[in-house]
């Protein structure tokens, strides 16, 4: 089982691939990349199975597309792409684009239009009861999705049929383009609103990897209804100089910038691991 040092030392690992990802550029959505660090380590590093070749058993669902430098990353500290590769994050003719597409080694559906990865998840996870597959279907969503229609469709449906297989995280960051997701339109209280769907509700702060860990543990215990977990992160999570940035949503600055946050985060990144145990 990986301790809870080590997946530190994975997210902050995670965080450093993210920053210069944005730094071949200049720009990114590194403030997502960074809050996430720490539930992409948790994710892929311990909670999610593997069979006994090494292939994932259990499936991520990501439905934010623009979060999907964190995946990148993830996948990096995997293995699955080269650092040369991930180095042409959002370049002409790159495929690891800043949204990405269904096909590429670590993603099953196409992100960027928002509010529809939950109701490919729920697919997911009732394809597996039909073949009967004990696989677990983990779905990531923003908390700005949660102001689309077909979010609330999904979530009822994923209750209707009692798909216990099915953990849906929040991504609570409280920020989307065009301002604080509180202030465009309201979403909570929103473990209450899960729960009056049908669905096991918690709410966790997401950059506290103890706690972190607890409330997906927790999610193997019920097996008759779906899963939600609000994850509270901070953009830019790890990095002063990005958790200062006023619109973190999409971040553009100078070589300068991106050399200090590499700064910040340390030196204690770089290693890669073949598999989770």
């Amino acid at each position: 089982m990986t301790t809870d040092e080590e997946l530190s030392r994975i997210a902050t690992s995670i965080r450093r691939r993210c920053v210069t990802m944005c730094r071949g550029r200049g720009q990114g959505y590194v403030g997502q990349g960074l809050a996430l660090a720490d539930l992409m380590a948790s994710l892929y590093f311990d909670e999610m199975r593997r069979d006994p070749t090494g292939a994932l058993h259990d499936r991520f669902i990501l439905s934010t597309g623009h979060s999907a430098i964190a995946l990148y990353a993830t996948l990096g500290e995997l293995g699955e792409y080269a650092d040369e590769e991930l180095a042409t994050y959002g370049m002409d003719a790159s495929r690891i684009e800043e949204s990405p597409l269904a096909g590429l080694p670590g993603f099953h559906i196409t992100g960027g239009s928002l509010g529809q990865g939950l109701s490919q998840a729920v697919g997911f996870a009732l394809g597996d009861r039909l073949r009967g597959s004990d696989a677990r279907t983990f779905c990531l969503i923003s908390d700005g999705e949660l102001q689309e229609g077909q979010i609330w469709e999904a979530i009822m449906s994923a209750a209707h049929y009692r798909l216990g297989s099915l953990v849906l995280l929040i991504d609570n960051n409280r920020m989307q383009a065009d301002g604080d997701t509180a202030e465009v339109m309201g979403i909570e209280p929103i473990p209450d609103k899960l729960a009056a769907f049908g669905f096991a509700a918690q709410r966790v702060d997401a950059n506290n990897l103890p706690a972190l860990r607890a409330a997906l543990e927790a999610t193997r215990a019920q097996s008759d209804r779906p899963h939600g977990i609000v994850c509270d992160t901070l953009p830019g999570k790890g990095v002063p100089t990005i958790e200062a940035y006023e619109k973190v949503h999409y971040v553009r600055a100078g070589d300068d910038v991106w050399a200090q946050a590499l700064a910040e985060i340390g030196s204690t990144a770089g290693v890669r691991h073949a598999s989770a145990e």
